[in-house]
């Protein structure tokens, strides 16, 4: 069903963009779209149509229902992708991503787009607008701040390409280390008190299907957990206060490059100086790319 919301010719300077939910339109529309409006962006995207599905109907939490699309003569030139789920106890809904077609910048399409993403959230309860944005998008950044969203956390990323340390760490025998299934991961933090980003946490594994699980166990409690796929990707590395200083993370990592013959390790964190301080220590490398999270409170 197409939207109400329309622009008129003077706003736009071209004919009848319209406005559609995604459920009620082909998704090669979204495809199209997100191609296009992502063909001169800062980080490359070259997914096929499956794997644009696969990930951003995935693990990243959209919906099909609560993203729209913009269309002017049968031509995809915007698109929002929409997720929700309760973030840290507080129902978000989240702009997976936004991407609007190089000839169709500063013409409304984007702000109307936002117009249906808020109006959305609100009509589902949502208490709150969350996105990321890369560091140095100026453009993107002003107009999120524009919109009234405001920076909360930094997000940063690193890397250690070179992993033959992690095999110089003798395991301490005061803990027990375990392969475990998620759910018996999602027990065992279950109490931590942490924020994680949304392509790290609890509900982002889950629908995530290449990840593998590990425990350490102390007096038959978990003292600390570890979520890392095949590609060396971490996604969780927490330890609890009184058992740090221990060596135990970095006998999860060892105990998971054995396991999985890794070739590198990337992390990424929001505002941690804890763990940042454990990866420099480790030998992993600061990227140049960072991001901003962002958000926006929704008002009754």
């Amino acid at each position: 069903m197409e939207t109400n919301i329309k622009k008129s010719l003077n706003e736009f300077n071209i004919e009848d963009i319209n406005y559609y939910r995604c459920t009620d339109i082909d998704i090669d529309f979204a495809y199209q779209a997100f191609s296009i409006g992502f063909s001169d962006y800062i980080v490359k995207f070259d997914l096929s149509k499956e794997q644009f599905m696969n990930l951003f109907f995935g693990p990243e939490g959209n919906h099909k229902e609560h993203s729209f699309v913009a269309i002017h003569e049968n031509e995809a030139v915007g698109v929002i992708l929409g997720g929700i789920k309760n973030y840290e106890n507080i129902k978000t809904m989240r702009c997976g991503t936004l991407a609007i077609s190089p000839n169709y910048r500063g013409k409304g399409v984007s702000q109307t787009l936002f117009e249906l993403h808020k109006e959305e959230a609100k009509k589902h309860g949502c208490k709150q607008l969350f996105l990321e944005v890369i560091v140095g998008n100026d453009r993107a950044i002003n107009f999120y701040k524009k919109l009234g969203y405001e920076k909360i956390y930094d997000l940063s990323y690193f890397t250690k390409k070179d992993l033959t340390n992690l095999n110089d760490v003798q395991i301490s025998h005061e803990f027990e280390l375990h392969k475990v299934e998620f759910n018996t991961f999602r027990k065992s933090i279950k109490d931590w008190n942490y924020h994680i980003n949304w392509q790290n946490d609890v509900e982002f594994l889950e629908k995530a299907t290449n990840f593998t699980y590990y425990n350490a166990i102390a007096k038959n409690e978990t003292v600390g957990a570890l979520a890392i796929n095949a590609n060396g990707k971490i996604s969780f590395l927490m330890v609890d206060k009184a058992y740090r200083n221990k060596k135990i993370a970095t006998n999860l990592l060892q105990f998971a490059n054995r396991d999985l013959e890794l070739k590198t390790l990337t992390a990424s964190t929001p505002n941690n100086s804890s763990l940042e301080g454990y990866f420099y220590h480790l030998g992993f490398l600061k990227e140049k790319l960072a991001q901003y999270e962002m958000y926006k409170i929704l008002h009754d």
